[in-house]
């Protein structure tokens, strides 16, 4: 049997792209099940939509689950949420990731219950004038939400459309051309599905390494599987090398076993977030006495063993952490909050403060398992 090419389908009339409709009825049987999806052919709600769009973002769909419905107990709707604190906000967020996130999502909600009347826009234009939502998310939520034509392009998608149309450009320089054979693509009917299904492709079938190309319903389709060439597909340029920062970090007790924190500074890294005191985060090696200048009080401070690593989008940081019982006078000269150790998973402590936390307490065993 002649095997059909998605790049040729693309240019005659939609009808005839044999895409979508093969996709949608693999779809139909194969949907993952989702806390935030719907089943097929059915809208979802637009605020479960935006939630988890916003959560999955630079992270996996298996530590968003408990995220999500934590969300969702506690503010079951956009006006909820936009009445919490943002700091109750930033301390559930806590452990996920990339917190300009968070608080995008708090100022998103405001706008949507002040400006909107609590009801999401059902266009991508007008869904792209809210805080936080950039072409991507305003496309999900068109199309999944509100069933409009949006072409929604992730990891996954871009996986599926490079092999699908044989694209040998190396990513992210392949993007305009992923773009534009995703378009050709995209049915006007059922696109939230047709959304979904390609992501479910990618994620389930499509996958980075030994893609299972015999149970793609697009394996007739595929270029790259035409020219045997699908497991070297999406290439990629050469990442830089992330630059390396050093630092150090102050765990520091009272009496009562209370433990020090201070909240971050509102904007950049880890904006509104607390912390365990730290000194600026430098590219050279620091002497212990250079480091100690910037302890949040006098104490006998003595360094544990080890460094705590944590690597960021744009560089790799490795702190030395020191560790003292304040006496009463020290504690009280201390900026910052006294919390109670079993208070601490409740902080809005980001991942590489838990794990600053964990190399100082390493006798206490898991601290922060989400509940």
């Amino acid at each position: 049997m002649a095997r059909k090419s998605a790049a040729k389908a693309s240019t005659a009339p939609e009808r005839e792209n044999p895409v979508a409709p093969a996709l949608l009825a693999w779809y139909d049987r194969h949907a993952r099940v989702l806390p935030w999806r719907s089943p097929p052919g059915k809208f979802a709600d637009p605020y479960a939509v935006w939630l988890s769009e916003i959560m999955l973002q630079q992270t996996t769909v298996a530590a968003v689950g408990s995220y999500y419905r934590d969300f969702l107990a506690r503010w079951p709707t956009v006006e909820a949420l936009a009445a919490a604190s943002i700091d109750d906000v930033m301390k559930r967020w806590a452990g996920l990731g990339y917190y300009s996130r968070a608080r995008n999502l708090h100022a998103c909600a405001g706008v949507v219950a002040r400006d909107h009347g609590g009801c999401f826009p059902d266009t991508e234009e007008a869904l792209r004038k809210l805080p936080g939502i950039g072409p991507y998310t305003a496309a999900a939520i068109a199309a999944i939400a509100f069933g409009k034509k949006a072409t929604v392009i992730d990891g996954n998608v871009d996986r599926v459309v490079t092999r699908l149309f044989k694209i040998e450009t190396p990513l992210p320089l392949s993007k305009p051309e992923i773009r534009a054979c995703a378009e050709t693509l995209t049915p006007e009917a059922r696109a939230g599905d047709f959304a979904q299904a390609m992501m479910d492709l990618g994620a389930t079938v499509c996958t980075p390494k030994r893609p299972s190309c015999n149970r793609c319903p697009l394996e007739a389709m595929c270029e790259a599987r035409a020219a045997g060439i699908e497991e070297t597909l999406p290439r990629r340029a050469p990442k830089k090398e992330r630059p390396i920062r050093r630092g150090a970090c102050f765990f520091v007790t009272r009496g009562d076993g209370a433990v020090l924190l201070r909240k971050r500074i509102a904007k950049g890294l880890l904006g509104g977030m607390m912390e365990v005191p730290t000194t600026p985060w430098e590219g050279e090696a620091q002497e212990d006495a250079a480091h100690l200048a910037h302890a949040p009080l006098k104490a006998k401070w003595k360094k544990r063993a080890g460094l705590v690593e944590h690597t960021f989008t744009h560089f790799h940081l490795m702190l030395d952490v020191f560790v003292a019982e304040a006496s009463a006078k020290e504690a009280a000269s201390a900026d910052g909050i006294w919390i109670a150790p079993e208070d601490l998973a409740d902080e809005a402590l980001p991942s590489l403060m838990r794990k600053v936390v964990q190399h100082a307490m390493p006798d206490e065993g898991p601290l922060f398992h989400r509940k």
